[in-house]
């Protein structure tokens, strides 16, 4: 029988109650009730039974083993699933399932190898009649490495971005400091200002660094907080468009369009200062030519009779290229050469939808990149 052909369901069926009843008797997988077959399952089931032989291996675990179903069904265990620690030593043979402690009821997600070196996440449960009765049915579960791979992969690459990020401002910071104390009567007064100006952006530049490091670790943990009070939006736009006049930009680059009347909007305004500024940056230091931002009530994300407010903000420049789009609130995307961490977005878009809002990007009219969120009201129940 090759993988993915169909398997007498009576042998599953009897195999998966045999877990159920086990776990207290209730409806499982495999029940006539549901319908539901082990192939349907994303993870690989394997089941042997007192005599450890396998009477179960659906086409998740055919596929993760390389192993057709019809050459593991009858088999015992440990020449279907032929498991070797990460020392090479055999695993059925090191944890006895049948013949070891009669108190133990399985073991652990854990790595373990396949023939050939492959690598599969491996947990099982002994399934006794009695509490220290003998193993009358031993259920593993199997699952690829792929995603703990990409979730690996991701914090690696967290880790180098952050010591690069880091190394920069702290050698410029400890540079500085150092000449300082050892020669501080050989500078001017002009000269000690411009290296402590310079110790302090880059001070700065370490602080912004961790707090972004704190975001993505509150919102990856869903434990991003929001202390949801009135918010001016219009208000807080203008205040970010003065900050950037104030650092140089002229005053006719942003354009701003508020349709009136606006919802009263319940958010964390320091989140939304946030995001705005993100946002506002972004277009200011990618981007070209004026800097349109729109604000306009709309309807809420998914909740067509509750209102909320939507945001646009639009440049000139290049903007993104369509194979791009779909990976701009991912983790270290840059839109071009000229700096940054890469985490901005997939920070903003984490606080939009901490909110219960939604963010897109799409190409501006004037050809540039256009981003738009809507937050919704959010209005506590009392005061609606």
């Amino acid at each position: 029988m090759a993988v993915g052909m169909s398997r007498p369901r009576a042998t599953h069926t009897a195999a998966v109650r045999a877990l159920s009843d086990g776990a207290g008797g209730s409806q499982a997988v495999g029940d006539p009730v549901t319908g539901i077959d082990p192939d349907d399952l994303p993870d690989g089931l394997v089941v042997a039974d007192e005599n450890g032989k396998v009477i179960c291996f659906n086409a998740a675990a055919a596929r993760i083993t390389a192993t057709p179903a019809a050459e593991a069904l009858g088999r015992s265990l440990d020449q279907a699933l032929p498991l070797e620690d990460l020392k090479g030593r055999r695993w059925w043979a090191l944890t006895d399932p049948y013949g070891g402690l009669a108190t133990r009821v399985g073991q652990p997600e854990r790595n373990l190898l396949l023939p050939g070196g492959r690598e599969v996440l491996v947990s099982a449960r002994y399934v006794r009649e009695a509490p220290t009765g003998p193993v009358r049915r031993l259920v593993v579960s199997l699952r690829g490495t792929e995603a703990r791979r990409r979730t690996e992969l991701s914090h690696a690459e967290l880790i180098a971005t952050v010591a690069h990020e880091l190394r920069s401002p702290l050698t410029s910071v400890k540079g500085f400091t150092a000449t300082l104390l050892a020669k501080w009567e050989r500078f001017t007064d002009d000269q000690k200002r411009l290296m402590l100006e310079t110790v302090d952006a880059d001070a700065n530049r370490v602080t912004r660094l961790i707090a972004e490091l704190l975001d993505i670790s509150r919102i990856d943990s869903g434990r991003l907080e929001l202390r949801r009070q009135p918010v001016d939006i219009a208000a807080a736009v203008e205040r970010h468009i003065q900050a950037h006049t104030a650092n140089g930009q002229a005053p006719d680059r942003f354009l701003v369009h508020t349709r009136q009347p606006l919802p009263a909007l319940w958010a964390d305004p320091d989140k939304v200062d946030q995001v705005l500024g993100n946002l506002l940056e972004n277009a200011v230091r990618h981007g070209e030519g004026t800097v349109t931002i729109d604000i306009a009530p709309a309807s809420a994300p998914g909740k067509d009779d509750e209102s909320g407010t939507a945001v646009t903000v639009s440049d000139e420049g290049p903007g993104i290229p369509e194979e791009s789009m779909a990976r701009v609130f991912t983790r270290f995307w840059r839109g071009s050469k000229r700096g940054g961490t890469g985490l901005g977005l997939y920070i903003v878009k984490g606080i939009v939808e901490a909110h219960g809002g939604t963010i897109t990007v799409a190409r501006a009219p004037g050809g540039g990149a256009q981003f738009r969120f809507i937050l919704p009201v959010s209005m506590p129940a009392y005061l609606a």
